[in-house]
């Protein structure tokens, strides 16, 4: 099989790439050579598809996949596309849940409407982004795309730093505000279980590719964190109720974690009946928080993202996470 990646160096990207090889497959990558390196054997062309003429080193080549995580403007995916229209059998975008328009439903299936976004856009917004380039892709190669509508993505490589934060968090031991309950469910998709299905999957439009609610627990994830670092770590389990009222964000301040009935549980929470029908499967989780903490070992540091401005940090705040734990822990009158 000949693969085309467009980027190939980035967290999704990379796995990607990887994957192709280990199945020994012919892997091209195109980007602008600015950011990453490629494992060996990897054929790279260089180019920026934002650029007049930047699709040029393209041409003359023919794949029978390509994958896409493009997230800028959707005109530049729409571009991509009609450039590969007649050189690549089948095209495979990286698309995200974010692009569907609030507000959603928990459970909802990929029929739910999504954000108003154009084909031809400028850059917007992320989920703005990724709606309109799902409609540039899908104008162009009509029944050979796939529109993998990614969930929370996790593994090795990750470059937003969720799973890192909370794995050097509990690192560093002690007592940890843990957001409870420890059974509450979510759903992930490790990177590398992302591109194998991209690779695989014979699937076409929307789908949304996470794995089945209940696959993991915040119990379960914590629980393998304080395992895989050897960390004398004390999970103080805290109601949501206690953790919203002092003002912490699901998402951000404390990464991964979404209670049940807030506005955005859906991110966690969607249904994956057509993945599963495609071929998707996915690791357990503790596999995927091992993998993690060794690559972070190894790398020492969360790596920028490719292409793209960095965003804010994830996580709480040290001095925030011990007040609210001496908040817990206060006796009562």
């Amino acid at each position: 099989m000949r693969l085309l990646v467009l980027g190939g160096t980035g967290f999704v990207g990379g796995a990607t790439v990887a994957e192709g090889l280990r199945r020994g497959w012919s892997v091209t990558v195109f980007n602008r050579g600015l950011h990453g390196t490629t494992p060996p054997g990897v054929h790279r062309l260089r180019g920026d598809r934002t650029a007049p003429d930047g699709l040029a080193a393209l041409a003359g080549g023919e794949w029978d996949l390509v994958v896409d995580t493009w997230d800028g403007a959707p005109r530049v995916a729409g571009a991509a596309a009609a450039a590969l229209v007649d050189r690549v059998a089948r095209y495979a975008y990286v698309s995200s849940g974010s692009v569907y328009a609030e507000p959603v439903r928990p459970g909802s299936d990929e029929d739910a409407p999504t954000v108003a976004a154009a084909p031809d856009a400028e850059e917007a917004d992320y989920a703005r982004n990724k709606a309109g380039a799902e409609r540039a892709v899908r104008a162009v190669f009509g029944d050979r795309s796939l529109l993998a509508r990614a969930g929370l993505i996790l593994g090795p490589g990750e470059d937003i730093g969720r799973l890192p934060w909370w794995l050097t968090r509990i690192a560093r031991g002690g007592d940890v505000l843990a957001p409870g309950p420890a059974d509450l469910p979510f759903q992930l998709v490790d990177a590398r279980d992302l591109a194998g299905f991209l690779l695989d999957s014979t699937a076409t439009g929307p789908v949304n590719v996470v794995s089945r609610s209940g696959h993991a627990t915040m119990g379960e994830l914590l629980d393998a964190c304080v395992a895989v670092t050897g960390s004398d770590a004390r999970l103080r389990w805290t109601d949501p109720q206690e953790i919203l009222a002092a003002g912490v964000e699901p998402w951000n301040d404390l990464p991964i974690w979404i209670p049940l009935g807030h506005e955005y549980r859906w991110l966690l929470e969607r249904d994956v009946t057509r993945a599963y029908a495609a071929g998707l499967t996915c690791r357990p989780v503790a596999e995927t928080v091992a993998d993690t903490w060794a690559w972070l070992r190894a790398v020492g540091t969360v790596p920028p993202r490719a292409g793209r401005p960095q965003r804010a940090p994830v996580g709480l705040d040290p001095a925030r996470e011990a007040a609210l734990l001496a908040a817990r822990n206060a006796p009562t009158a």
